[in-house]
């Protein structure tokens, strides 16, 4: 039994775009392309997606995945050894679940003592989140995301550390600036952003269409969206909002 390319985007909530860069990269050839064009994926091929899956969100970049697969002998093994980075993961899920109640907490006093929260460790708001947790929000930008892959494979541990830093710098600015009251086209507002897209596009070139994108995933992206939330309530769409904002005044 065969499944089209429709039918293994739907049962697996990875979009047809990302399974065909997959197919693109050598990762997860289809069992067959039909006459059509249309490509088409068996058992083999839904256990090797399950895998780059886990994988995926256990935070392993799509070279490395490429080289587990190549190498791998034992299906089951191969499984193990999933499983216990799974249980792995859930432990620092709940350091995240951690770090996120007491963001809550810390937030409710400053709004029942009438003060603003005042971030005295920036680091420990993220707390249990990692760079792979940030790369998630690239899902359904698969060449974004590879290249993305591609440079921190040749970072030093250090210089991921520092990455990470300035992300969290840009993020921990953008609550501020919420906090603040500015609006999402507020210059102050608009610069951040303007940051956040030189940033992006110092990797590749990124359109109009895609980062207006990118700044939606900030919301419909579950995982990324809790990022945001950790930080301050609705700076997620404070996020989306400054995005499509900078998008009409400067990118169109």
């Amino acid at each position: 039994m065969d499944w089209p390319i429709a039918e293994v985007a739907r049962m697996s909530g990875v979009t047809a775009r990302t399974l065909r860069h997959y197919h693109k990269i050598g990762l997860l050839p289809p069992a067959r392309i039909g006459a059509n064009g249309r490509r088409y994926y068996e058992e083999h091929q839904l256990l090797l997606l399950q895998q780059i899956l886990v994988l995926r969100a256990l935070g392993v970049g799509l070279p490395e995945i490429g080289r587990v697969l190549a190498e791998q002998v034992d299906m089951v093994e191969a499984l193990r050894g999933h499983h216990r980075r799974l249980l792995g993961e859930r432990d620092r899920l709940d350091a995240l679940a951690g770090t996120v109640s007491r963001t809550i907490a810390e937030l409710e006093q400053s709004r029942k003592d009438g003060q603003p929260m005042t971030i005295n460790r920036p680091e420990n708001l993220f707390e249990g989140v990692q760079p792979s947790q940030v790369q998630e929000s690239l899902r359904d930008f698969p060449e974004h995301a590879a290249e993305v892959d591609r440079r921190v494979a040749s970072m030093s541990p250090e210089e991921v550390d520092a990455a990470q830093r300035d992300r969290t710098a840009q993020m921990i600015r953008l609550a501020e600036l919420q906090e603040a009251g500015l609006s999402a086209d507020a210059a102050p507002v608009q610069a951040a952003i303007d940051a956040q897209y030189q940033a992006l596009t110092s990797l590749r070139a990124v359109s109009a269409e895609e980062y207006r994108a990118m700044g939606r995933s900030c919301v419909d992206n579950d995982q990324w969206r809790a990022v945001y939330e950790a930080i301050a309530p609705g700076l997620g769409a404070y996020q989306r909002d400054a995005i499509e904002a900078y998008v009409a005044s400067r990118l169109s």
